[in-house]
């Protein structure tokens, strides 16, 4: 499995058998992505949460591709509305895909869409594929079942925001890989505004002057996992 990391919190998968997943692909409007929406393809697509940084360039992406949509009711039943296939799911229900199993956790976020349609509620995403479990937290507050998360799922690799103002900020990130405990840490959802500039190299040797693993991933770089 490969792992691509777009800047903010868009990353897109590809499975052994060649399935692209995108999470959140803010692209086009993103002014630290080096990708545009035309040069990626996603057989799914999977969006935490209403905002347009997150919905992004889903539209485009899912007309050309013919993506389905995985998402909680509300949001799915929003993707349907504009003529988009969805699976419908919330938080705390998992699904088997044929990429794998997907599981909806809470995230404490707003959700509305930038017509101002309800969202449902933000939401992270538990992500078990190839044998490996990514946890994505979508944009969130620090919340202290990332432990309960930790104890029911052995996490390997867990996707966070640092950017401080609308999510957690460094300090709180470490906070929640000690709770959670995955293998490797991989920090996200920085930089892309001068209100979330925060320095990832700080989040990696705080982290590992704790004994624990962070990747710092180059906007544009996909990894081996």
């Amino acid at each position: 499995m490969r792992l691509r990391y777009f800047s903010h919190s868009a990353f897109q998968i590809t499975t052994k058998d060649g399935i692209k997943i995108l999470i959140d692909p803010f692209l086009d409007g993103n002014p630290t992505s080096p990708v545009k929406s035309d040069d990626v393809s996603a057989n799914y697509i999977i969006v935490t949460h209403g905002h347009s940084d997150h919905v992004g360039d889903s539209f485009k992406i899912a007309k050309r591709c013919n993506s389905t949509f995985i998402c909680v009711n509300e949001l799915a039943n929003y993707f349907i509305s504009k003529g988009f296939k969805a699976h419908n799911m919330h938080i705390g229900g998992a699904h088997n895909f044929d990429f794998g199993r997907v599981k909806f956790t809470i995230a404490h976020h707003g959700s509305m869409t930038s017509d101002n349609y309800y969202g449902g509620e933000a939401s992270g995403v538990i992500l078990t594929i190839d044998g490996l479990t990514l946890y994505h937290t979508g944009d969130t507050g620090l919340f202290y079942d990332m432990k309960l998360i930790g104890e029911m799922n052995k996490i390997d690799y867990m996707l966070l925001p640092i950017g401080d103002n609308f999510t957690m900020g460094v300090t709180d990130a470490l906070k929640a890989v000690e709770l959670t405990n995955p293998k490797v840490a991989i920090p996200m959802h920085y930089k892309t505004f001068p209100v979330i500039e925060s320095d990832p190299y700080e989040f990696k040797k705080k982290l590992e002057e704790q004994g624990k693993k962070s990747i710092v991933m180059e906007f544009g770089q996909e990894i081996e996992l």
